[in-house]
């Protein structure tokens, strides 16, 4: 499996058949710490979450379908 590189401030994502720069399928595996409340009546909700580490699987191109074709180009305006 490779991982993709995710973008940064001077970066984004372009996929190389198509062009694309907007529309993506991300897949991740995420390793979380959370801080769960309970209430009385037993309902959760988070009130704290930290992301322990997280890593892209693969990236999909929403409109050619193209799976892992996916580069990072300088974003427009950024300072190299």
């Amino acid at each position: 499996m490779t991982t993709v590189p995710l973008p940064t401030d001077g970066t984004r994502w372009r996929c190389t058949l198509c062009g694309n720069l907007t529309r993506f399928d991300v897949t991740r595996s995420s390793k979380v710490v959370e801080y769960v409340h309970l209430d009385l009546a037993g309902e959760s909700s988070v009130e704290e979450r930290e992301v322990v580490s997280e890593t892209i699987e693969s990236v999909r191109c929403r409109w050619c379908n193209a799976v892992d074709q996916i580069e990072l180009v300088d974003r427009p305006g950024a300072d190299s």
